[in-house]
């Protein structure tokens, strides 16, 4: 079974250069129909303004965080199970802890590849990693 690239996709970053990264590995990948968001508030609004199949969110943004971000969308009923990727540049186990305990689907440190991406992705929403012997 195939990864499907043609959900929707909403990136949140405030940090643009991270956005076009990101847009770009995504798009290497496969998937065309990405949204982009500068923080948390913006994307709120967006996701209930069209319906996604996967949140790539950064941590760190103000004034609304990706955490707090995560802790809003479990909360909404409609969008409790949408698949939720947390990026960060710290690998602080308190963190991938209480993003895990907030519902967080995966996590992802900075600098990653396409491949980690896709990875994680494929692991989110249920597909198998083609093409990988580990999980990074």
């Amino acid at each position: 079974m195939a990864l499907d690239t043609s959900v929707p996709v909403l990136i949140i970053d405030d940090y643009q250069t991270m956005l076009r990264i990101i847009r770009n590995l995504l798009r290497k990948i496969g998937f065309t129909d990405v949204d982009e968001a500068k923080d948390g508030r913006e994307a709120l609004g967006k996701l209930r303004q069209k319906q996604y199949g996967l949140v790539i969110s950064d941590w760190n943004m103000a004034p609304m965080t990706g955490f707090e971000l995560l802790q809003e969308v479990r909360a909404i009923p409609a969008l409790s199970r949408l698949p939720f990727i947390m990026v960060t540049a710290e690998a602080r186990t308190q963190n991938v802890i209480a993003a895990k305990e907030a519902g967080v689907d995966n996590y992802i440190v900075k600098p990653f590849s396409a491949e980690t991406l896709r990875a994680k992705v494929s692991t989110v929403l249920g597909f198998p990693a083609e093409n990988h012997a580990r999980s990074t």
